[in-house]
């Protein structure tokens, strides 16, 4: 266990390394590990304040504000399904409680098998065609309870 915990370190400090001398380094490095990684590593967030010269809690409160980064890998799929307004009045509290039954998860948990996990997301850019949800990056409209079924039967396999 060890040995993977100084791989994740190296290969962080790799990337911090990398990007520092940007303007504005500390989201481009948290995008790069979470490239790398799925998440961003825990073990990683003193290791940025450090070649930042900021503080960890800097890093962490950068890192928690944007829903994006996670901090345990995801599923083999994300399922995004859009939690703002313009999907709300199109009944995407709906879909959401049958995404949450169909999976057997909670927001941001992965099903036991690790086939999906499941996030909300606060606007999609899709208002026009609410309900609106992201499958792999894939952005998907005019979402209904038939296609989510679809979706999750995909996702499950």
């Amino acid at each position: 266990m060890q040995g993977a915990r100084t791989d994740i370190a190296e290969r962080a400090i790799g990337i911090i390394d990398q990007l520092k001398g940007k303007e504005g380094p500390l989201l481009p490095i948290l995008h790069e590990l979470q490239d790398e990684f799925g998440y961003v590593p825990e073990e990683a967030l003193p290791l940025i304040a450090q070649a930042l010269n900021i503080s960890r809690a800097e890093v962490h409160g950068v890192f928690t504000f944007y829903h994006d980064y996670r901090d345990h890998p995801a599923g083999r799929h994300v399922l995004k399904l859009c939690r703002a307004e313009a999907c709300q009045s199109m009944g995407a509290e709906a879909l959401a409680n049958t995404a949450r039954q169909l999976l057997g998860v909670d927001w941001h948990d992965t099903t036991a098998d690790g086939a999906v996990t499941l996030e909300p997301v606060y606007c999609l850019g899709l208002c026009a065609c609410a309900p609106s949800a992201m499958l792999d990056g894939e952005v998907i409209g005019r979402l209904d309870i038939e296609k989510l079924e679809e979706i999750a039967a995909e996702v499950r396999l």
